[in-house]
């Protein structure tokens, strides 16, 4: 795999990308990862391949029953310069990794601070993980300079969004609530499981909520459901957060 420098992805950022857990050497939740994929290219107008295209070159880059697949669609080669007249065919680039073991922070728990940055809100690109990152890496460089596992980070307005890796979900009078992504940050696709499943409902989250809540999770496609031990050095309570990852560790052998 050689990426040209004439590529989008390469030159803007102007590429999407979903990153896969790969079990029993298939691609789990593989359905929602293309609906993502393509709802993600349509919003952003590319000449998009069809789907028998992208999963033959998935299944042909697996190369270990279980391991991490990550899949980038570019707009495709182009010439100098922003436009997109002239691009008339996508790039598909996909590689794996062996898969972490997440097995102590499923357990354990995982302490969470609150970012001093805040994202920007651009409702054009909410919710798509587009290659254009910078605002997660300046997140993820704040968090490895923390002394937290990682950190909280709000919008603009102070509306709670994510991690830097992961979605947040907030059990708050009896039921898991997780933020409106309209305005920033990445719709993951284990928390559009959650939605599907009616596990979450969606709310505008205030950071000042935090102060009442007494129990939080984090969420992504590869290490599903983990509890937040601590917030700001607040301890807090995981029994809902586990009771909910046993759950969904139940559904995804069923799926």
């Amino acid at each position: 795999m050689q990426i040209q420098f004439s590529d989008r992805s390469f030159q803007y950022g102007d590429g999407i990308f979903s990153t896969i857990r790969i079990c029993h050497g298939e691609p789990q939740l593989w359905s929602l990862h293309w609906q993502r994929l393509t709802d993600s290219m349509d919003r952003l107008g590319f000449s998009a391949p069809g789907e028998e295209v992208v999963l033959s070159q998935v299944r042909a880059a697996i190369s270990a029953p279980n391991q991490v697949l990550k899949v980038l669609i570019s707009r495709g080669q182009g010439v100098r310069g922003y436009g997109t007249l002239g691009i008339s065919e996508a790039e598909i680039y996909c590689w794996t990794a062996p898969m972490p073991d997440y097995s102590t922070m499923r357990q354990r728990g995982v302490t969470l601070g609150l970012a001093s940055m805040q994202l920007s809100q651009q409702p054009l690109l909410a919710g798509i993980k587009h290659c254009s990152r910078l605002e997660t890496v300046l997140l993820k460089r704040e968090a490895e300079q923390s002394r937290y596992d990682d950190l909280l980070v709000c919008d603009q307005h102070d509306f709670l969004i994510e991690a830097s890796a992961a979605n947040l979900l907030v059990w708050h009078q009896q039921q898991w609530w997780t933020p409106d992504l309209q305005q920033a940050g990445v719709a993951g696709v284990m928390r559009q499981l959650l939605l599907h499943q009616e596990l979450v409902s969606v709310q505008a989250l205030p950071v000042s909520l935090l102060s009442e809540v007494s129990t939080l999770a984090l969420c992504n496609a590869l290490m599903g459901i983990v509890p937040v031990s601590a917030f700001a050095g607040r301890a807090l309570a995981i029994a809902p957060a586990v009771a909910l990852q046993r759950q969904v560790d139940e559904l995804l052998q069923e799926v």
